[in-house]
């Protein structure tokens, strides 16, 4: 294997997009991974992100890029529907990868990738980057290292603006069947942040609403159906016995943000930030018995992305790119994986059921 791990990313652009703002940034300062090859549906687009990331090959075929020896490991950045096919396709050449989250459009085919990664004893990462914030990192730790004491209570939320419209290029995301939503990405990412630091739901009641039926269509001046939820409302006990409650929505105006709160016996920890904990900075906050509340920083060590990495969007990208690389060359895996990526979608069905008939579920 080369020196670093050769990278080819499929759903490269010059900007606009998720990988633009996030996996391309990221990359561009990695002492671990090399972007060797860049995909796009065009000629004419793969080659102008190739200049602009400083790739060394451009392809419009991603069975192609796959193909090529040059590639040690793929990551697939396209829109959600569109996960599962490059995702099959590089397992089957024997290529380590990189999906954004979630998995696939349903669970059956998460399933089905994660089984396919087992099988060839590939190394896998998902998406889910709230798990490498050095913040929420290092709340993991304290509350295992008995900070809070006995966790009684969690109540989480996310409250994003923007829910009454949408650009031209992302309404496809009204059709809730195409797997992209706010159940699916905002809370998944929210969920899968809590249970990480906490630990999971044991039984769960849920709503899942679409309150606002029709989007503007900003580019076309047209208002469109939408089948998407927009808003989740979660609550139940976790493994350990704590309550818990969640609020993940998009709004119409002025969301509030992020924000986690952990209730112990002995402590509280509060993080917090302008968005979801994968896209954003995080500050955490503690008190124990009395004491007023501290900042409490994440140490050096937990930042993993080379220092150069830019801030906001692409810098948890960063920190599991280093991880991933990491896990190719010494086998030892500290990013989310998609066994992890299967774990949540299976909540997410949980989650749907509950709200759909309307009783308390046990998680899986």
């Amino acid at each position: 294997m080369a020196d670093k791990i050769r990278l080819g990313l499929i759903g490269a652009s010059v900007s606009g997009t998720w990988s633009a703002r996030s996996h391309l940034p990221a990359l561009r300062p990695s002492t671990d991974v090399e972007l060797t090859a860049v995909c796009t549906t065009r000629a004419e687009s793969a080659e102008a992100a190739r200049r602009a990331w400083d790739a060394r090959l451009a392809f419009d075929d991603y069975r192609k890029m796959i193909a090529s020896p040059e590639i040690d490991a793929v990551a697939v950045v396209v829109r959600v529907p569109s996960h599962y096919a490059p995702t099959k396709a590089a397992l089957e050449a024997g290529k380590h990868v990189y999906c954004e989250w979630p998995l696939g459009r349903t669970t059956a085919e998460a399933v089905e990738l994660s089984a396919l990664a087992k099988a060839r004893g590939l190394v896998t990462a998902v998406g889910l980057q709230a798990r490498v914030n050095p913040a929420l990192l290092y709340m993991k730790e304290q509350i295992e290292a008995g900070f809070v004491g006995e966790v009684m209570a969690v109540r989480v939320g996310l409250i994003r603006a923007g829910v009454l419209s949408r650009p031209s290029h992302r309404t496809w995301q009204r059709d809730a069947a195409l797997g992209a939503n706010t159940l699916t990405i905002a809370n998944g990412h929210t969920v899968d942040a809590m249970r990480f630091v906490t630990g999971d739901f044991r039984r769960l009641s849920a709503v899942v609403a679409t309150q606002a039926k029709q989007w503007l269509d900003t580019g076309t001046n047209t208002l469109l159906d939408v089948t998407s939820p927009d808003n989740v409302l979660l609550s139940g006990r976790l493994a350990n016995g704590a309550v818990a409650s969640v609020h993940v929505g998009a709004i119409p105006f002025a969301g509030s943000g992020y924000r986690m709160e952990i209730y112990g016996r002995d402590g509280t920890l509060f993080a917090e930030g302008e968005d979801s904990p994968q896209l954003s900075e995080v500050s955490l906050v503690g008190a124990q018995r009395g004491n007023q509340r501290t900042p409490m920083p994440a140490p050096q060590r937990l930042t993993f992305a080379a220092p150069a990495t830019p801030s906001g969007e692409a810098f948890n990208v960063g920190q599991m790119y280093t991880l991933f690389a990491r896990a190719i060359r010494d086998g030892k895996s500290g990013q989310p994986t998609f066994e992890t990526a299967v774990e949540l979608h299976r909540l997410i069905d949980a989650i749907r059921e509950a709200s759909d008939n309307n009783h308390e579920v046990t998680c899986p």
